[in-house]
């Protein structure tokens, strides 16, 4: 099954219509987005808690990282560059964090509040090498900046 970004932009925005509640808005996006797409093996977010540290919001799959600086793994890549993180083979990422052993590809995407304020990162893990393209990047951040930045 391949994600339907068009359908599944859809559906989120009207689940998540006047929500402003930031972990309500990510447990429901967490669970639409991860149930989208067999690609899909762990999807969650890691929210900003402190200056330079994350720290695991709402996801679905096995068990995640609690805990993440901003100077280690993908997720802290994506916090600290406020840039899109698309890795097509862990293993060869200096510095990731292996929360799962199954993990071969991965996607963060870094998420901004109105104001532009970095809140957290939304992560993809795959199962599968080379899983994620500019496509879904472009089009889970739009999903991103349509949910949090209302």
């Amino acid at each position: 099954m391949r994600v339907d970004y068009e359908y599944l932009a859809k559906t989120i925005a009207a689940l998540t219509d006047s929500e402003t509640d930031q972990v309500a808005l990510m447990a429901t996006i967490v669970c639409e987005v991860h149930h989208s797409d067999d690609r899909f093996d762990w999807t969650g977010f890691y929210r900003v808690v402190a200056p330079e540290l994350l720290k695991i919001g709402p996801y679905q799959g096995g068990h995640g990282c609690l805990v993440i600086p901003f100077s280690r793994g993908v997720c802290g890549a994506a916090a600290r560059t406020r840039e899109v993180q698309l890795v097509p083979d862990v293993d060869a990422f200096p510095g990731h964090i292996a929360c799962a052993s199954s993990t071969k590809s991965e996607l963060v995407l870094p998420v901004f509040d109105s104001c532009g304020t970095v809140i957290g990162v939304f992560d993809i893990d795959s199962d599968q090498p080379d899983a994620f393209d500019e496509t879904d990047a472009a089009a889970l951040s739009a999903i991103l900046c349509a949910a949090f930045q209302q």
